[in-house]
């Protein structure tokens, strides 16, 4: 008997979710329900699928608003119905256009208009499908009114916004944080009704008993609408499943770019790659993923042929076909990996390839897939009110300032707040976890077999591409399945790197950046990763990696495999971490491990450390078959993890383990292993797509250092800061410059050794400015004197004081202080417009003004250059006023093991963790004044004690401990170090 429910998909209004109103609807005895959300479909797909759980007939459709304004509810008659509304719907959403009081003829589709739209539109004619809907409020008006006599097309529209009262403040809180004013303010106009919720199945039955018609065409209505999905036992790939004409030319295609490729990878393939290549085309052709295949190789075609680096991993990197065929660039017969994790008979969805781009390319691909195949559309993610987001929202719906709304979100006591914020507190429990706005899911494409409106109405977010409005779980759920395409900057460093060098070293021999296996066998580059040297190097330069490989004195490729895996929180979290470092730095240790585990995986020996590992331990070690392993293998994924079905496999585990005869000490020491992986395990295949990766930016950092860190700081760093970026390529040999008017561009430049910081670094200057500093220079040549500027160049004093500022007319060899006066003077302190001058045709004469004297401190440059680029080039150890007590260096640290001394350092990176029992640490990464590394760690027992409290050189007094021939310092107490201040304060 409900046409016009609403979930909190209908955003910043409905509250609560498509299940709570099943359960709702069973609690009222409704049999048959309808989700119109406003202007949304995200739910729908879900509502369906729990409908039928619930034994519910659910309906489905959207309600059409403009604001608060209902338009009129569309209601699916079938599956047709529902794709007409979501195009109907998206052409609105994707215009951003007002939609209006009457739709077009929409084929089986219910159109229901709301009494007051019928009376204010004077509508008198309707077609078949369209209906005239009352609530309950509404039966006394229908009385006096001209529509009674519309016996046939008045049905009941009893609208479901709320429960509750409570449900209705949060709708009045989400109302004021939609239309951005304080809840004081909100006009009702904008609220739903508080007689805008549920009644039981016979009670609003007699609310219309005067008028059985109503309730008689109400069932009629939903009894004639039908909707289904194939969910569970029922669900079907909707992937694109044929990529040429037939499933047979498919299936050709691919054997015939197997064929025609392989010697590309294996110029002598043994009997072990062919019998491999047999049996994965044998299981992706049984399993009818052809196409899958096709379509992930006719993205990668496209990208080489257009020069965009690519990284194929994930699991992916386990299938020799994906090697041959170039999706990836990993040789599972090299690593020894383990196909049945990537395609099995016992798996129920596609595999999936992670494929990376860099983040300059990645949008030119994605178009590329909406132009080159039919059904596309990007995955949505939902943003949900978290603490944070609630307490900032609430606080101005409240009309707390700013700091008081500061002061919240970092959850202080109750007796610390006053009344207003524990308001703000206490009314945030109610919308906390409810969606907040769509967003666009980090990676996943559609490609499908039909229609994406079949399936849900599109958005289209800022950067043009048509976007779903469910997510990844409701996809899966319906047999529609990612394809990933990410961006990352690594890829673009590397392909920026190249670039460069070629630019700045014209006699360079010609680089072969896929060579990867010349790039493996380097020592050169080996010893950067053993010795800490990887800083830019993407994937392997964060502290704890870098740390991890000197413990390992990792030196090759499948040590940077595993070391990629090991940091993982599962590895580390079982205690295996270190149990590996010690089998790997001392061989005498390896016969710790159980032999059966050891003979299942030598290569770590015996400690699981891979997806893969925990398949063959479940296989080998306790008979699980393939499809249990890789039940269990999902059971360590967050999405996956059921309890149920996770425990159902340990039981079996833990008998098939007693019936082999194995000690109870010994399956529950495996267990546990294995159960600490829980969503963090990695594929090695995955390890060794971004081990690839790292090995092609090791190279370029060994080889050609500062050219590679110009590309690291062009394309936004990574791990670090871009202070510290600069300080790497110091310590790589190059010299630093300030953005320069006749050197300089708007990235970084490279001349030599001397690297030019870019225009772009400036935080207030205006990027047309720069664009016509470039063009003028490019045209007419390099700027001859701050006069010349000034008549080539339209610029506001305002700019023109950022670029004196920055030293950029250093060249004129006058000071800073000197060039201001003049630019005053010359300017005559008045701003000129930002269009490009006319060019004159007499050359003006400027009048030579005579400044006295100005006095000036090196000083003034450093605090210049942190308040316009946000960091100073300068030495920070040169700009502490106290005095340096005696202390050791970072590379004296191994001769004091285990004693207490003082270090300076200057802070690249901190931040907190917790230790194993839930308490507070801070892992810190410092420099000293020769640029040398190193760690210190604040344990609970000094972390609030001595805080760090930002960049900085800082004085650390504590114990140096070594693991492994790696040390830091656990840090007993630490100060920051006063620097002097700006002189001209």
């Amino acid at each position: 008997m409900y046409l016009n429910c609403h979930s909190y998909y209908s955003l910043r209004y409905g509250t609560f979710s498509e299940i709570e109103l099943l359960q709702l609807a069973k609690e009222n005895g409704i049999a048959s329900i309808a989700l119109t959300d406003i202007n949304n479909t995200s739910a729908c797909l879900n509502f369906v699928q729990q409908a039928k759980k619930q034994g519910i007939k659910p309906i489905i459709g959207v309600d059409f608003r403009n604001g608060n304004t209902q338009q009129f509810v569309a209601l699916a008659k079938s599956n047709t119905g529902f794709e007409n509304i979501n195009q109907y719907l998206s052409s609105f959403l994707e215009a951003k256009k007002a939609i209006p009081n009457k739709p077009i003829s929409l084929k089986e589709v219910y159109i229901i208009y709301p009494f007051e739209k019928v009376l204010e539109l004077n509508l008198t004619s309707f077609a078949e499908n369209e209906f005239i809907g009352i609530s309950i409020a509404e039966i006394n008006k229908l009385r006096f009114s001209y529509l009674k006599k519309y016996q046939d097309k008045l049905v009941i529209q009893q609208q479901v916004t709320i429960r509750n009262k409570n449900d209705f403040n949060a709708h009045r809180l989400l109302r004021a944080i939609a239309n951005n004013m304080l809840l004081s303010k909100l006009p009702t106009t904008e609220e739903c009704l508080l007689s805008d919720r549920m009644h039981a199945a016979i009670k609003i039955e007699e609310y219309f008993s005067e008028f059985p018609f109503i309730i008689a065409n109400t069932k009629a209505l939903l009894e004639k609408c039908t909707i289904n999905f194939g969910f569970d036992t029922e669900r079907e790939n909707q992937n694109l499943q044929v990529y040429c004409s037939t499933f047979e030319e498919d299936c050709e295609m691919l054997l015939q770019l197997c064929t025609d490729k392989i010697h590309k990878r294996y110029q002598h393939p043994t009997q072990k790659v062919h019998d491999r290549l047999e049996k994965e085309l044998k299981v992706i052709i049984d399993l009818k993923f052809v196409s899958f295949f096709l379509i992930n190789y006719d993205i990668i075609k496209y990208a080489k042929e257009n020069n965009f680096f690519h990284v194929g991993r994930g699991s992916g990197a386990n299938s020799i076909v994906a090697y041959i065929i170039g999706i990836t660039d990993v040789d599972p017969i090299e690593l020894d990996l383990y196909f049945e994790r990537f395609i099995n008979p016992f798996r129920a969805s596609p595999p999936d390839f992670d494929i990376d781009f860099s983040w300059k390319d990645r949008n030119t691909v994605t178009q590329y897939i909406f132009d080159r195949f039919d059904n596309v559309a990007l995955l949505a993610t939902y943003v949900t009110f978290k603490y944070k987001a609630v307490v900032r929202e609430l606080g101005k719906v409240f009309g707390l300032p700013k700091e008081e709304i500061d002061k919240l979100s970092k959850r202080l006591a109750p007796n610390q707040l006053d009344d207003i914020s524990k308001l703000v507190l206490k009314y945030g429990k109610l919308i906390e976890g409810f969606p907040n706005y769509v967003s666009v899911h980090s990676a996943g494409v559609l490609i499908l077999d039909k229609p994406i409106h079949y399936f849900s109405a599109t958005n289209l977010p800022p950067k043009g591409f048509a976007t779903v409005q469910f997510d990844m779980n409701i996809a899966d759920d319906i047999g529609v399945f990612k394809f990933d395409i990410l961006g990352q900057r690594g890829l673009a460093k590397i392909k920026d790197a190249l670039e460069i060098i070629k630019e700045n070293n014209p006699d360079a021999p010609k680089i072969d950046i896929t060579d990867v296996e010349t790039f493996k066998k380097d020592k050169n580059i080996n010893n950067l990763l053993k010795t800490g040297g990887a800083v830019g190097a993407y994937y392997v330069e964060s502290p704890a990696m870098r740390g991890l490989m000197q413990k390992l004195q990792t030196q090759d490729y499948l040590g940077l495999v595993a070391a990629s895996s090991i940091i993982r929180p599962g590895v580390s979290g079982s205690g295996m971490k270190d149990e590996f470092i010690k089998r790997h730095r001392f061989p005498e240790k390896r016969k710790e491990a159980h032999p059966i585990l050891l003979e299942i995986m030598p290569e770590t020996y015996g400690v699981m450390v891979y997806q893969e590992d925990v398949m063959k331990v479940a296989n080998q070690f306790a008979d699980l078959t393939l499809g249990e392993a890789d039940i269990l293998r999902r059971g360590m994924s967050g999405k996956y993890r059921s309890v149920e079905e996770f425990k159902a496999v340990e039981d079996k585990f833990i008998s098939n383990c007693r019936k082999k005869g194995h000690k109870d000490d010994l399956i529950f020491e495996v267990w546990n292993q294995i159960k600490s992986f829980a969503g963090y395990a990695f594929a090695k295949g995955h390890s060794a797509s971004y081990a690839v990766e790292s090995y092609q930016s090791l190279f370029l950092k060994c080889y050609y250092p500062i050219e590679f860190m110009t590309a690291v700081l062009n394309n936004g760093g990574g791990f670090y800061s871009t202070e510290h970026y600069i300080h790497e390529a110091k310590m790589c040999g190059a010299l630093i410059e300030l953005p320069c008017i006749n050197k300089g561009d708007h990235a970084n430049s490279v001349k030599g050794k001397t690297i030019y910081l870019g225009f772009g670094y400036l935080k207030n200057i205006e990027h047309l400015l720069i664009q016509r500093i470039l063009t003028e220079r490019q045209i007419y040549g390099v700027f001859l004197s701050l006069d010349n500027f000034i008549d080539r160049i339209a610029i506001s004093i305002e700019q023109l004081t950022i670029l004196i500022r920055i030293n950029a007319f250093r060249f004129t060899n006058k000071s800073k202080t000197a060039l201001l006066w003049q630019a005053i003077f010359k300017l005559k302190g008045a701003k000129k417009e930002q269009e490009q001058q006319q060019i004159k045709l007499f050359q003006l004469q400027h009048q030579n003004y005579e400044i006295p004297k100005l006095n000036t401190h090196w000083l003034e440059n450093v605090y210049d250059e942190m308040e316009l680029l946000g960091f100073t080039i300068h030495d920070y150890f040169s700009l502490v006023t106290e005095a340096f007590h005696p202390h050791i260096k970072a590379k004296e640290m191994e001769v004091f093991t285990n004693q207490n001394v003082l270090l300076y350092g200057q802070l690249v990176t901190t931040r907190y963790n917790k230790t194993s029992q839930g308490k507070l640490m801070r892992l810190s990464t410092f420099i000293d004044a020769d640029g040398n590394y190193f760690d210190a760690v604040h344990f609970t027992d000094v972390v609030q004690i001595y805080p760090i409290n930002g960049m900085g050189i800082y004085a650390c007094y504590g114990k140096i401990t070594n693991r492994f021939g790696f040390c830091s310092m656990n840090v007993i107490k630490s100060k920051k170090m006063s620097i002097a201040g700006d002189p001209r304060m």
